[in-house]
């Protein structure tokens, strides 16, 4: 009898250092301790440095998984505030889509030549650039109104370098205006962020700059965007289903999950490809293969006034 119950105590043992094992495992692999470590720092900041900020805990969802009728594999997203409208791409048959701000196709662009289309940013001057993962390019072009088709040929191409990284090249692009240069997002192995002098016309591409990324509490990056009100940008992944806020030397600022239950969402978001923000600060999220997403900051409530 008591050798029975000595084994039951050693496996019982046995069983709980199993479980410490793959809790620490868990943790390491999907950085929970980061994010729950960062969140405790989220509730320590004061309303006036949110209010600095975007401060992504203070969105909510009031559109979510709105299909878009007849598009499959969308990755990537910009906002054009000429047009008021979104661009986003297609990678299994390579399309420039327009959508309008509630998630209406308007417009199909056919890319020919394009191999992998996974990032696409307005620029300066009209200019859209797209990010190819599999060529490792990215190229830059004007539209009108009448445009239906582009040849990669036609226009010109940067080699963003990292020509061994397979289908782990860059997804994430963002533009920054305040101080004229792109922003760049590899997806993994090693995960990072870059920045590069705006390319030219004269096809002066300058030379990809590291960013901090040690901080990043994230598995992956699929897109990015640049709010120039703040001067700080976001950073959307699929994998870790998280929207993180980074400042301009990718320190960690503020983040939401975008699992089930948060911030308004009925259904978490699987595959989130693309993100981008609009001139009021709304923000629009595009998950594989089709669906659409539309967060809006809540108004701040006013605090009573104090009895006299």
């Amino acid at each position: 009898m008591s050798i029975w119950i000595s084994w039951l105590a050693r496996l019982r043992w046995l069983i709980l250092l199993l479980l410490l094992v793959a809790c620490g495992l868990l943790v390491s692999y999907s950085h929970w301790d980061d994010r729950l470590s960062f969140w405790v720092h989220e509730q320590q900041v004061s309303a006036a440095e949110q209010s600095r900020s975007i401060w992504l805990p203070g969105y909510r969802a009031v559109l979510q998984g709105k299909p878009l009728q007849g598009l499959d594999e969308v990755s990537g997203l910009t906002y054009s505030a000429a047009s008021n409208t979104l661009f986003t791409v297609t990678g299994y048959d390579p399309q420039l889509i327009e959508l309008s701000l509630d998630g209406q196709v308007m417009r199909r662009i056919d890319l020919h030549g394009f191999a992998n289309p996974e990032g696409v940013e307005m620029l300066t001057d009209g200019r859209l650039a797209i990010i190819d993962e599999r060529k490792h390019t990215l190229t830059t072009f004007k539209l009108d109104a009448l445009t239906r088709s582009l040849e990669f040929a036609d226009y010109p191409s940067f080699d963003l370098g990292f020509a061994g990284a397979g289908n782990n090249g860059f997804e994430g692009i963002a533009w920054d205006s305040r101080n004229k240069r792109v922003l760049l997002g590899k997806e993994r192995a090693p995960l990072g962020l870059f920045s590069m002098p705006f390319p030219g016309e004269d096809g002066a591409a300058g030379t990809l700059q590291p960013l901090s990324s040690e901080r990043l509490f994230l598995r992956d990056i699929s897109s990015l965007t640049y709010d120039a009100r703040t001067g700080n940008s976001l950073v959307l992944s699929d994998e870790s289903r998280l929207l993180l806020e980074v400042d301009g030397g990718g320190e960690p600022v503020s983040f939401i999950s975008l699992a089930t239950g948060m911030n308004g969402l009925r259904s978490g978001i699987k595959q989130a490809e693309g993100v981008t923000m609009d001139s009021a600060g709304n923000i629009y999220i595009v998950s594989e293969p089709n669906l659409f997403y539309v967060l809006r900051k809540e108004p701040v409530a006013e605090q009573p006034a104090a009895a006299d």
